[in-house]
């Protein structure tokens, strides 16, 4: 959503500022010049006509300036941010098992994650100085600079209407909230990965280790349990002569008896 929000406020942007020039001789003055410009933002094809104040003449003037380049930087990484993460929502949804396979979905896109961040900030710095020149070329009072007639004293030039930018000022800083979303996540990407999950294990195998070599000593495997002499009593377990001594006890009065 994020990445929509940006490269929509941006790339279907579309603006228009208007100008007024009233000539000494009023037959002469063009009163509503309205130039119209849009993204790219290729601002040097933006033509408009504006009159001399000398006859009926008219002169065909340009903008200034080519910002397509920052402008088209920052959509493009907008658009593939958007794809990546519909495609990365279908993988977690339905294909979570193929992702954790060798740990290698993990990986990618830890990486991938890494290099959205960084591009999110170049971009979104690019076209934050973009939007800054684009913002000086399509000032009106700098337009009416261009305007040779602009430049008698006798003549009386005007802006009348600037051109709203607050939707290009809103992709800026989507595209810097979609950098902070983005290297955010870089944590929890890594947490997905098997360096995170090494990194844990290590200290609970050193852990398990101990108590092995522990109970291998000479402590659980004491002298008691293998010598016989308590644990395998010989003369209580396996008894001899007291067991004889049964015999004696249901013999013995029989005996007895017979020989009184």
């Amino acid at each position: 959503l994020f990445a929509i929000f940006a490269f929509a406020t941006c790339g279907g942007y579309s603006g228009e500022l208007r100008l007024s020039v009233d000539c000494a001789n009023k037959s002469e003055s063009d009163l509503s010049i309205d130039i119209a410009f849009a993204y790219p933002f290729r601002l040097h094809q933006v033509n408009f006509e504006a009159p001399t104040c000398e006859g009926k003449r008219r002169e065909t003037l340009a903008l200034i300036g080519d910002f397509s380049s920052s402008a088209e930087f920052f959509v493009t990484i907008a658009v593939f941010a958007f794809l990546y993460s519909l495609a990365a929502t279908v993988v977690y949804i339905f294909f979570q098992n193929k992702y954790r396979e060798n740990n290698r979905g993990p990986l990618i896109d830890f990486i991938v994650t890494v290099v959205f961040s960084f591009l999110w900030l170049v971009s979104s710095s690019a076209w934050a100085k973009g939007l800054s020149d684009v913002k000086v070329a399509t000032d009106p009072d700098e337009v009416l600079l261009l305007i040779s007639a602009c430049k008698q004293q006798s003549n009386k030039c005007m802006p009348v209407r600037s051109p709203v930018m607050s939707s290009l000022n809103t992709s800026v800083v989507f595209g810097y909230l979609n950098f902070i979303l983005w290297a955010g996540n870089i944590w929890f990407v890594f947490k997905e990965t098997g360096w995170h999950s090494s990194g844990q294990r290590h200290p609970a195998d050193t852990m398990e280790k101990q108590p092995g070599s522990y109970n291998q000593g000479g402590y659980n495997q004491d002298s008691y349990g293998s010598a016989g002499g308590y644990n395998q009593p010989g003369s209580y377990g396996q008894v001899g002569e007291y067991g004889q001594s049964q015999s004696y006890g249901q013999s013995g009065p029989t005996s007895f008896t017979n020989q009184i």
